[in-house]
């Protein structure tokens, strides 16, 4: 290679190490209140996987340069050397890319109360996916906010872009959706593509959900469609397992939609056509809580969207899937994956709290002492807001100020339960060091 090639490829790469050096520690120069800042697990995950993801890419840019300079780089052509860089290259954006995931989630946590609000959606969000029975190793959660209309998960431990496993789950929430309860819906359907994958049930579902598509007849077409759709399926489960009827609410206000696209069908879409998605709400909802509110919600979801003036292809799938939707949810409900250790789904999201009279009781109990509120699980608490607005008794200012007060208070807890921790292992370390000193 010639010197003046080997010279401009050379600086090229030393400028990647320069600009690498810029890429600090989240702690050094994010500014947030102590209460809108992460959980400790998260933090250590991200700051981990970050220093580990720039060591690494200095190591790479290290051998390149010591490659030019040793007698193989020195042989090779100059094009050879252009190629090697450029590749060097797509790997030093690829771990940017790993920075400024991480980095949308936590520069939010400056601004005034969202900052706060989305560390109360982490600890919402910890909670949901909290499942008693120790199943799985939960990995921390973060949330951010961002424009349009849907939600989002980067589910932790799949690959980055730079490569490795995420060390957290992140989540984006549509900002018009803050600050009501329409807002766990979407939070805890996201928490829940995280928990599927934890508890393996995509994978142990798919192949059941094939035997019944393979088996032909009328009902095959249905099947065909809880086959595609049961990933989102799933997390809408989880949902209504969670938050009961506010997750069928929140749902309600995603995909009231002009009537076009309520009914349309594509092939490509893993969620299922929104008249079918909110008639398969209910009927979860309906599965496992049972009351006759979930017949009033499918009843009223018809009258908006009516199945008259479809043409009969649509209507004849719609009513077939309906018509298959009972034993769909038999079997989802009373699958027992691997993880599970010989439950039924059923039997390990049943939350007999979220029943709605038990709900309508805990509100009363909020009424009765409003301070009560602080101490319900977050979970519990977005499920007797969401009771509570489909029986009429808040309305959305009140609900816009009370979620927003829930969402401060599991912030502030969390970090003065981090911040106490802290403390008591210093206690402990100031002992420790004492007993040492007086045995010495």
């Amino acid at each position: 290679m010639d010197s003046t090639a080997a010279w401009l490829l050379g600086q090229e790469a030393r400028s990647l190490i320069e600009r690498l050096r810029t890429v600090k520690s989240f702690a050094l120069y994010e500014p947030m209140v102590p209460a809108a800042g992460l959980a400790p697990a998260a933090q250590v995950g991200i700051e981990r996987h970050m220093a580990s993801a720039r060591r690494a890419l200095l190591g790479r840019v290290r051998d390149y340069l010591d490659w030019l300079e040793r007698g193989e780089g020195r042989a090779a052509q100059a094009s050879e050397g252009q190629r090697r860089f450029s590749f060097l290259r797509i790997r030093f954006n690829l771990a940017l890319s790993d920075f400024e995931i991480f980095s949308a989630a936590l520069t939010q946590r400056s601004e005034h109360d969202n900052g706060v609000w989305l560390a109360g959606l982490d600890v919402a969000a910890g909670d949901a996916l909290h499942l008693p029975g120790g199943y799985f190793e939960a990995p921390p959660l973060i949330c951010y906010l961002d424009r349009g209309f849907g939600a989002a998960i980067r589910r932790a431990r799949t690959r980055l872009p730079g490569g490795g496993a995420s060390p957290v789950a992140v989540i984006r929430i549509p900002r018009e959706r803050m600050i009501g309860s329409g807002i766990a819906s979407s939070l805890v359907h996201e928490v829940g593509h995280q928990a599927a994958a934890l508890l393996n049930l995509v994978d142990s579902l798919r192949p059941l959900l094939r035997a019944l598509r393979d088996k032909g007849g009328s009902e095959e077409p249905a099947w065909r469609m809880w086959e595609r759709w049961i990933s989102e399926i799933l997390a809408d489960l989880w949902s209504v397992a969670r938050i009961g009827a506010g997750s069928t609410l929140g749902l309600l206000g995603v995909v009231s939609l002009p009537r076009a696209f309520v009914f349309r069908l594509s092939l490509d879409d893993p969620h299922p056509v929104p008249w079918i998605r909110m008639r398969l709400s209910c009927a979860l909802g309906a599965a496992l809580y049972p009351h006759p509110q979930w017949a009033r919600l499918a009843a009223v979801w018809e009258r908006l969207y009516p199945l008259e003036g479809l043409d009969d292809g649509r209507r004849a799938l719609f009513r077939v899937i309906e018509k298959t939707m009972p034993a769909f949810i038999a079997l989802v409900l009373g699958h027992r994956p691997r993880p599970l250790r010989g439950r039924s789904v059923a039997e390990a999201l049943y939350n007999p709290q979220l029943r709605p009279a038990n709900l309508a009781l805990l509100w009363q109990q909020w009424r009765r002492s409003p301070e009560a509120k602080y101490f319900s699980p977050p979970s519990e608490a977005f499920a007797a807001i969401g009771q509570a607005r489909l029986s009429g008794w808040i309305y959305p200012a009140g609900e816009s100020r009370l979620v927003g007060a829930l969402l401060r208070n599991w912030a502030l807890r969390r970090s003065l339960a981090n911040a106490l921790v802290c403390q008591n292992r210093d206690a402990e370390t100031r002992f420790v060091n004492q007993q040492s000193a007086a045995a010495g």
